[in-house]
């Protein structure tokens, strides 16, 4: 909970992959994000004008949240870095794990294990956005956050679904939007957890396509119970 608090309300930020990582750059900034950002490539200088560093090695600090927009392989040898680094969390983007047959499966395996006590959303997943902490870790430049300081939160598995919400014109605006991916260390209990604590978050909206662990499920659910926030699934 303390790691995906992290990620969720992040003092600095890490991004990697070249081209989506000036897109999650850009979606900061328009977002107001105030904390610190630090890209990592290792032959670029900079990205978006921010001074580069070579690894995730290399950063000042252990960052709060990183965004991961490079390849499966990859995204678990960084996974397995910002892990012995004492990361918060991580927003891992890239596809092909346990939902493309044995070899993703088995990558998926080799993430669970690297991952440690990070946070991780996803892999598979769209991305994370908190317009309440001012914080975009989003990929896809076709819209303009603003942030709000209360709304209702969307957790959904379906990274198109979450992407729906992200794009709405109808007036929702909602506070926070995280798309969970295929779940392999936080699912929806632990968001539904987290989110049902804050003040700020109005009502709470969940796509899913299985409970995951119905016990911690309930234990969430009676966080919000006790708030009387209204949950949706």
């Amino acid at each position: 909970m303390t790691s995906l608090d992290r990620l969720l309300r992040p003092r600095h930020i890490a991004v990697l992959g070249a081209g989506w990582a000036r897109n999650v750059i850009e979606q900061c900034e328009k977002m107001g994000f105030a904390g610190q950002v630090w890209p990592v490539h290792p032959t670029k200088d900079e990205v978006h004008g921010y001074r580069t560093y070579r690894s995730v090695a290399d950063l000042p600090e252990p960052p709060d949240a990183a965004f991961l927009g490079v390849n499966r392989n990859l995204t678990v040898q960084v996974v397995r870095d910002l892990a012995a680094l004492g990361a918060g969390g991580a927003v891992c983007f890239a596809a092909g794990f346990g939902e493309m047959g044995a070899e993703g499966q088995r990558l998926q395996a080799d993430l669970v294990a690297a991952a440690g006590d990070l946070a991780v959303a996803g892999p598979n997943s769209n991305g994370l956005i908190n317009r309440l902490d001012r914080l975009a870790l989003w990929p896809m430049a076709d819209h303009d956050p603003a942030p709000v300081d209360r709304g209702p939160a969307i957790i959904s598995q379906s990274g198109g679904i979450a992407h729906a919400f992200v794009r709405d014109r109808r007036g929702l605006a909602p506070a926070v939007v995280a798309s969970t991916g295929n779940q392999v260390l936080l699912d929806v209990a632990d968001w539904l957890a987290v989110l049902g604590e804050d003040p700020r978050v109005t009502a709470i909206g969940i796509f899913m396509e299985g409970p995951g662990d119905v016990a911690a499920l309930a234990e969430a659910a009676g966080v919000t119970r006790g708030r009387n926030l209204p949950v949706v699934v």
